[in-house]
């Protein structure tokens, strides 16, 4: 009895140069099968994979909306004939850590941003990724990933949230302080508050 003659390496196809070496071909099935689990179907496996990195956190509010961003862009990518898959990557914030230990992590939170993003492109074989920032750490990790990766990429911006602004609890020397960085007369309600004047010091 002859032996099975063994399926050759898949070639590139034009649509989806890294996805269809990963995951085309008898002797890939084992790495199709993994993604049956989170919703992949047979025939998305003819489709370009594209990536939606998503920045999502409540570490900042530059951050805390851009799941559903992400979930927009995934639909976006469904509908115009790709197969999408939504990842997350870190997010810090140097408003908080500012004057702080943790202003040492902040800086290089970008590169950690833009490797992680990079690492989970490569990993998974994605034809292309849409990274979503949004703040001025994320924003530039993004970029920087799209300039590292042999892939094609698309970075969009978050931003976008209503200012908020509400008084503490916290009294200070006869003064409130709201979570603004702005000083106001102790005693003002909060409708007065927020159209209050610094007071001379």
């Amino acid at each position: 009895m002859s032996t099975p003659k063994r399926e050759s390496v898949p070639t590139k196809n034009s649509l989806r140069p890294h996805s269809s070496i990963v995951f085309d071909g008898d002797e890939r099935a084992a790495a199709r099968s993994m993604l049956y689990p989170v919703g992949f179907r047979p025939e998305d496996f003819q489709k370009p994979l594209i990536g939606i990195a998503s920045t999502w956190s409540n570490v900042t509010p530059c951050n805390m909306h851009v799941d559903k961003l992400a979930l927009e862009a995934e639909k976006g990518a469904n509908e115009a004939g790709a197969k999408a898959m939504v990842f997350n990557t870190i997010t810090v914030s140097d408003g908080i850590s500012m004057g702080s230990e943790g202003m040492k992590y902040s800086l290089v939170s970008r590169e950690v941003i833009a490797d992680s993003i990079e690492t989970v492109v490569g990993c998974a074989a994605m034809d292309g990724f849409v990274a979503i920032g949004g703040c001025d750490k994320n924003m530039p990790g993004s970029l920087i990933a799209i300039r590292e990766c042999r892939h094609v990429g698309i970075a969009g911006r978050g931003n976008g949230l209503k200012p908020s602004m509400r008084l503490t609890n916290m009294v200070d020397n006869g003064l409130v302080t709201l979570e603004k960085v702005r000083v106001i007369d102790y005693g003002a309600n909060e409708e007065n508050a927020l159209g209050a004047e610094q007071p001379e010091s």
